[in-house]
């Protein structure tokens, strides 16, 4: 029998969870460093279909961490050479591509406008994006909706992926854009959101010239890391593969 592209995935899922990744459509706001690096491991995952929104082009300064920014690609619509990529991982992966930028006022008829674009289905919501007025109007409209969320905390100034976990926003510790997040969302009523952060302690500065200044940094493997973890969550919540919590010490809960 010829070698296929879902031939390891279909040992880990199975049959039946590799159908539903194939039958899934995941919604991810934000091309960026965390979104592009979640949206190629989605696709190289299985799923079936991928609405991509982001009004951003490649930047020079994207080349350090975003698996859409080479320097042949700078200057291109970011989510022209995502849907690209993607075609060139999974060409059965079917891509809804929206060039806008996200702002609560253009939320909702953003995501109508997908919804329709998708038979009126969508699985999942990553919220990969920097703002957070819309990040608070993701987080708003998604249980609205009916539709589970992702989002994802900051990446900048962060160097050991061993402090990323997943939570809800009201557990998280130390992160100064979770602790944003945390207090917007008790000031609006969100009682859950599942989000991805870091509980390493902010420095105090990391200027290399020491003086003081708080410009925002991010190492080449942190985005990445984030994309890829939010990813793997997204892929076990649909596949219902692997879903069982994890203890400290490697083995499952339910074991």
């Amino acid at each position: 029998m010829a070698e296929t592209a879902t031939d390891r995935l279909r040992i880990i899922m199975g049959d039946e969870g590799l159908a539903r990744l194939q039958q899934a459509t995941v919604m991810v706001f934000g091309v960026g460093g965390v979104g592009s690096n979640c949206i190629e491991a989605l696709a190289r995952g299985g799923i079936g279909r991928l609405v991509i929104i982001d009004k951003d082009v490649v930047a020079p300064s994207n080349i350090n961490r975003q698996a859409i920014a080479f320097t042949s690609t700078v200057g291109r619509r970011k989510i022209d050479v995502m849907a690209a990529m993607i075609a060139d991982i999974n060409p059965a992966c079917k891509v809804v591509a929206r060039d806008a930028f996200v702002l609560p006022e253009n939320l909702d008829e953003l995501v109508d406008n997908c919804l329709a674009a998708c038979g009126g289905r969508i699985d999942y919501i990553v919220d990969a994006i920097d703002t957070v007025a819309t990040k608070l109007a993701i987080a708003e409209l998604a249980p609205a909706r009916g539709i589970p969320l992702i989002s994802s905390m900051g990446a900048a100034n962060k160097l050991h992926p061993e402090c990323l976990r997943i939570a809800d926003i009201h557990d998280t510790i130390r992160d100064p854009l979770s602790r944003v997040i945390r207090k917007e969302c008790r000031r609006r009523g969100i009682r859950h959101l599942r989000v991805l952060y870091s509980c390493e302690e902010p420095p105090a500065s990391r200027d290399a010239q020491g003086a003081g200044r708080r410009e925002l940094g991010t190492a080449s493997f942190m985005p990445p890391i984030m994309g890829q973890m939010i990813a793997g969550e997204v892929i076990r919540r649909i596949s219902g593969v692997g879903c069982e919590p994890v203890r400290p010490d490697g083995t499952r809960a339910g074991a």
